[in-house]
């Protein structure tokens, strides 16, 4: 397990934002900047949005991407400016991106779940599409989730380089496929994002015990927002947005509602808990 942290950086201040957004993009784009906003003002450097913060509809989600590419791209270059403004690394939780606008051209409709990642140059430095679609029926649950009717499935895993090290990109779902986050722990990330929608049954079940194991087993930083509450759709998502150190510590939580969970991601000590044991070393698979 390579190391890509620059020996000077030692620490960040990241946070994850938790939002209930509803189907008004624009208020949620307001919501989320404001929260952005929040954590800047609190020293944050990273800041990470949940899963379809823009807007909490499958529907509105696809209306939403083809207006975005016939439009130019006003809420891509919206976050990147205000990334740019105050000077943070933003991951754009996901929101949905036309095919043709990722070089996939195709006559079909769906859109890509995808996770920007806004530099403070005003940069979109990695574009991650989710790779595994939500298709489940939930026990307890009255509804049954179909995400491959409203999005296709990305392609490849993706990682980006910052000042502190290198963070692998994914999205709720992919949580469950810990196979992901070994690929990236192999090519020396130091930081997992999940941005999320867990349903409040499935989150109650195994939110924590994921996150706490992907942190865990891989030896990395995860920062893992979600939306927390009652949707206008009348869906209910769990919240409990957190960020987890390599240990399985989790060092911020918010429970339910919009808000944010702040914390120092120590790097030196990810070295040495890496160092006292090398998992990575005396693997056999």
């Amino acid at each position: 397990m390579t190391d890509s942290r620059p020996e000077s950086a030692q620490a960040a201040i990241a946070a994850v934002v938790q939002m209930v957004s509803g189907q008004n993009v624009l208020d949620n784009l307001e919501a989320a900047e404001a929260q952005i906003r929040n954590a800047a003002a609190q020293g944050a450097k990273l800041v990470v949005l949940p899963e379809n913060f823009l807007v909490f509809d499958s529907e509105a989600a696809i209306a939403l991407a083809q207006s975005e590419l016939a439009n130019g791209e006003p809420i891509r270059h919206r976050l990147t400016e205000l990334s740019r403004q105050l000077e943070v690394y933003l991951v754009a939780g996901s929101l949905p991106v036309a095919q043709s606008s990722s070089g996939q051209g195709s006559n079909d409709r769906r859109a890509l779940s995808a996770s920007l990642v806004c530099g403070p140059d005003g940069d979109v430095l990695a574009e991650y599409h989710k790779l595994h679609l939500f298709d489940v029926e939930v026990s307890g649950d009255s509804q049954r989730y179909m995400e491959s009717d409203y999005f296709c499935q990305g392609e490849a895993p993706r990682t980006v380089d910052l000042p502190w090290g290198r963070m692998g990109l994914s999205i709720c779902y992919d949580l469950r496929f810990p196979e992901l986050y070994r690929e990236y722990a192999r090519s020396g990330c130091t930081m997992l994002t999940v941005p999320s929608a867990f349903t409040a049954k499935t989150g109650e079940a195994h939110w924590d015990v994921l996150l706490r194991a992907r942190a865990i087993e891989n030896q990395c930083f995860v920062l893992a927002p979600n939306q927390g509450g009652k949707h206008e759709n009348g869906r209910h998502t769990f919240g409990h947005s957190q960020i987890v150190d390599p240990w399985g510590r989790v060092l911020d939580m918010i429970e339910t509602g919009p808000g944010i969970a702040i914390a120092e991601l120590d790097f030196k000590e990810l070295s040495q808990i890496r160092r006292r044991m090398p998992v990575e070393q005396h693997r056999r698979l």
